[in-house]
């Protein structure tokens, strides 16, 4: 916004205890980049923009026709806002464990928040033996990054193999490797069915297994924040229904980020929770908010990073699809490919860096590719 408009005003309003602050490093640098601190996680928003955040806030009402936003505020008061433009980035709330119980301790906690990083790095500090429900990004990064603490670390997770749900089978044991080779104990195939304990905690495991532990945190993603849209009469569909230049079905009423379902011009209507999305389309929504009229054209990558490997895609991974893998070295560098129906619809860059446009490149080039024309397509070294 600040780009285009130097005078005025922003307002921020946030249900969250701290300011703005760079959420990826909750689950990877915090852990385990010395070099990366506390106070290197506030993004410094107010200083940098002159908008004024108003924190422990929910919104509880948007009335579009007024182009009001009423609030209340944690043990305070109700207020009522007025805008010229909105932006609605809602993002998602954190799923919880799904068990009569969970929320009864302090010992089992959700992950989406500073102050969970907070909590959950309190609970560890002592070399505790700490459970990570899920295993999808959230989960095999808070696991990787609290055996590197000296954690006994479980995660449980309902696939056969660790990851196996977007890399193919090979991958996905290679995968899974890398974290029973630090130590992380992987109970696979379970559903975690109750949760008991005061000084530490129980998780009784379909099956009747039985997990004592110290701590544990649910990493099964985010339900997408939508509702207070909804209810003031905005399109939702799986998310905030935009359109090319991120405007809702409401009025001087944007939105972006996780909440958004937009639609990508390389692939089609789709909602990203990843971190390259967020900071382009807020960068996007912010100049649109602004006046600029222009269309969010980015293609977002997204990325993991565990135990000194790092990957990063753009598109769908689906262990279901067809895949073509190019390898320089077998699970230490290279690319795969992702096709339905001979087009490629993802591309995954293993351990491979700054090759996303060229990733972009060959999902936007279109259908009737084969394996040997995509072999070295990117360079794999």
């Amino acid at each position: 916004m600040r780009e285009l408009d130097s005078e005025g005003t922003i307002g921020i309003i946030s249900d969250d205890v701290d300011e703005p602050y760079t959420r990826p490093a909750l689950s990877k640098k915090l852990w385990t980049d010395p070099d990366f601190t506390l106070d290197q996680v506030p993004l410094d928003t107010a200083n940098d923009t002159g908008a004024d955040i108003v924190l422990e806030t929910t919104v509880t009402a948007i009335r579009t026709a007024e182009r009001e936003v009423e609030t209340h505020r944690a043990g305070g008061d109700d207020d009522t806002f007025t805008y010229d433009t909105l932006l609605i980035a809602t993002g998602g709330r954190p799923v919880p464990l799904p068990i009569d119980g969970a929320a009864d301790s302090d010992r089992v906690l959700t992950f989406r928040t500073f102050e969970d990083y907070r909590h959950l790095r309190a609970l560890s500090a002592t070399g505790a033996r700490i459970a990570v429900v899920g295993g999808g990004y959230i989960g095999s990064e808070l696991a990787a990054a609290l055996v590197q603490q000296g954690n006994a670390t479980t995660l449980i997770h309902t696939g056969e193999v660790l990851g196996g749900d977007i890399f193919s089978a090979d991958l996905a044991r290679h995968f899974a490797s890398l974290f029973e080779g630090a130590g992380v104990d992987l109970v696979s195939g379970r559903v975690v069915a109750g949760v008991a304990g005061e000084a530490g905690v129980r998780l009784d495991l379909e099956g009747g297994a039985i997990i004592e532990t110290d701590a544990v945190v649910s990493g099964l993603g985010i339900a997408v924040a939508s509702d207070v849209a909804e209810a003031a009469g905005i399109h939702v569909d799986d998310g905030i229904v935009v359109d090319e230049r991120l405007r809702t079905s409401a009025e001087r009423v944007f939105a972006a980020g996780d909440v958004a379902s937009y639609p990508d011009r390389i692939l089609g209507r789709r909602r990203v929770e990843h971190v390259d999305n967020a900071e382009q389309m807020g960068r996007q929504a912010g100049r649109n908010l602004a006046g600029a009229d222009e269309p969010y054209a980015h293609t977002p990558y997204y990325y993991s990073a565990v135990f000194g490997t790092r990957y990063e895609a753009v598109g769908t991974l689906d262990s279901s699809l067809e895949t073509v893998e190019d390898w320089a070295e077998p699970f230490e560098r290279g690319v795969v490919y992702y096709l339905d129906d001979g087009e490629v619809v993802g591309v995954l860059l293993w351990n491979i860096e700054d090759q996303t446009d060229a990733a972009r490149t060959v999902i936007d080039d279109g259908s009737g590719v084969t394996r040997e024309t995509l072999i070295g397509r990117i360079p794999t070294v």
